[in-house]
């Protein structure tokens, strides 16, 4: 009972530091591991075991899939070749300079270090795209960054299983059995995921019930990754396939008002589960600590060691790829752009996963020194998400890659004039075919030629006759007194509580049309 209370205080936590980070404008994932250490180091806190199923099956899925969602799939087509040498190249090279170092600088012996190295080689997708949220990258390394972190799944999980195999039963790995492994995990995944993708296309296309196609979207990535893992393939993998393919045919599944309610469920779901597990990866530290009081106490700087060469190496490799990647396609590419994709690669939820999936022993005897991969494991996970998390943002700022905020509101300002462009050349459509009363028509063709005015205006660096924000404002009033009637008539009986329903629902979403975003 203990842990449960314990789990709901780190929820109360996570909304108090979430709403101070976004007011600090600083990153949520690493002010939460940094509570959660804090949490963890005060007196009687109970210790809360966390195994492999909590972070694999019931946190992992849901957070894949709403990082696969935000990877639209033309962005991942213009980044494939980058990506695939990353979450290929990269892991096997991170992999094999951590078991080095580990097997200098720990106790650990070299079978057991390449444990280790296979854990912590790829980035973290849950945690990339909490920290991506906050920073107006450009799209081409927003897709970057995040597909990596996505796609190396299955080089480092098919890492994982071959470094256990060797330190567990000391079998032997050869090249053969090694590519059918990784076409296993990385083909089956793909196949799981586009299957699972399928069916639930299939079901919410004939489900209008926005309660019913809710359940639906909750249930998918657990349902994809459930089926990979029974395969033997990679559920990351199935997740972000799943995700990425539903993503593509989202205008033609859902409606306006069940996108909306989604969106809002989706969106505390996923808060909720990185609130908890962001603060558990923290918690788990000074628990580790105290059972590890007895050993080695040189653990904190085995742990700096550690998250340094994996720093290291990423920048060896990422800016040599930024240089080949410029001079195939005979154009410049700034070393700012190298420098930020270095820098993002924070590890999180995925090696947490592995590592607490690490065999509790060997065909001989007790695995040596497990207590300690996990405890190095997370001490190196705290370091990124602090160190790179916190540098992260000013970083960006520093090289000047981001998309300034004006540029943003001019993109999408076009965006929109032009859809109401659109719009009024159907309407004249319409009207030449007769094909409508021409009293909608002129209704019509007078709100849209109002609403591309206010676009204009908007858009304009001038004296405005409008103002966008008064008109908003005066809006927003007018629905407010629609409101404070509607409640009077139902105070009044004059109206049933289902038709008050009814109709504060038709004012909620003219309300939530009135954000300033939407303007």
């Amino acid at each position: 009972m203990r842990s449960v209370e314990t789990v709901l205080f780190l929820v109360v936590v996570a909304t108090v530091v979430a709403t101070f980070a976004k007011r600090l404008q600083l990153p949520a994932p690493s002010l939460l591991v940094v509570a959660g250490v804090i949490v963890g180091v005060l007196p009687d806190v109970p210790v809360i075991e966390v195994t492999p199923d909590i972070v694999s099956l019931v946190v992992l899925p849901p957070l894949l899939s709403a990082a696969g969602e935000e990877l639209a799939w033309r962005d991942l087509r213009a980044v494939w070749r980058p990506v695939t040498v990353l979450a290929i190249g990269l892991v096997l090279v991170s992999a094999a300079a951590v078991g080095v170092v580990a097997s200098a600088v720990t106790p650990l012996p070299l079978r057991t270090a390449f444990v280790l190295g296979a854990v912590l080689a790829s980035t973290d997708p849950v945690a990339v795209t909490a920290l991506g949220r906050r920073l107006a990258l450009p799209p081409r390394v927003q897709a970057l960054v995040q597909a990596e972190s996505l796609f190396n799944d299955a080089t480092s999980l098919l890492l994982f299983r071959l470094a256990v195999l060797v330190a567990v039963a000391t079998g032997s790995v050869s090249a053969a059995k090694t590519l059918t492994a990784f076409g296993v995990l990385a083909g089956g995944g793909l196949l799981a995921g586009a299957l699972v993708a399928a069916g639930a296309f299939l079901i919410r296309r004939r489900t209008e019930d926005p309660v019913l196609e809710t359940v639906v979207c909750l249930v998918t990535p657990y349902a994809a990754y459930v089926l990979a893992e029974s395969l033997s393939a990679s559920g990351v993998t199935a997740v972000v396939v799943a995700s990425i393919v539903l993503e593509t045919q989202v205008t033609r599944l859902t409606t306006a008002s069940t996108r909306i309610q989604l969106s809002a469920v989706l969106d505390t779901v996923v808060f909720l589960l990185e609130s908890v597990v962001f603060s558990l990866i923290g918690l788990q530290l000074p628990a580790l600590i105290r059972r590890l009081s007895g050993a080695d106490h040189a653990w904190p700087l085995q742990a700096l060691a550690l998250a340094a060469i994996l720093m290291a190496v990423r920048v060896l490799w990422v800016f040599p790829l930024s240089a080949i990647t410029s001079h195939h396609h005979e154009r410049r590419s700034p070393w700012q752009v190298a420098a930020v994709v270095s820098w993002a690669g924070t590890r999180g939820v995925v090696p947490l996963a592995a590592a607490l999936s690490v065999p509790l022993s060997m065909g001989d005897g007790p695995l040596p020194q497990r207590d300690l991969i996990l405890l190095l494991t997370i001490a190196v996970i705290v370091i990124s998400l602090v160190v790179q998390g916190f540098t992260l943002a000013p970083l960006v700022r520093r090289t000047g890659i981001a998309m300034p905020p004006r540029l943003l509101h001019q993109e999408r300002t076009e965006a929109r004039m032009r859809l109401a462009q659109a719009a009024l050349a159907y309407l004249e459509d319409v009207s030449d075919n007769e094909s409508a009363p021409e009293f909608a028509i002129e209704q019509l063709r007078h709100s849209w030629k109002l609403r591309l005015d206010r676009i204009q205006a908007g858009n304009s660096d001038g004296e405005l006759e409008t103002d966008p924000a008064a008109y908003r404002q005066l809006r927003r009033d007018l629905l407010a007194v629609e409101t404070a009637e509607l409640d009077r008539l139902h105070r009044g009986a004059a109206i049933s509580d289902a038709n008050r329903r009814r109709i504060q629902r038709i004012l909620d979403l003219e309300q939530a049309g009135l954000s300033d975003d939407e303007l």
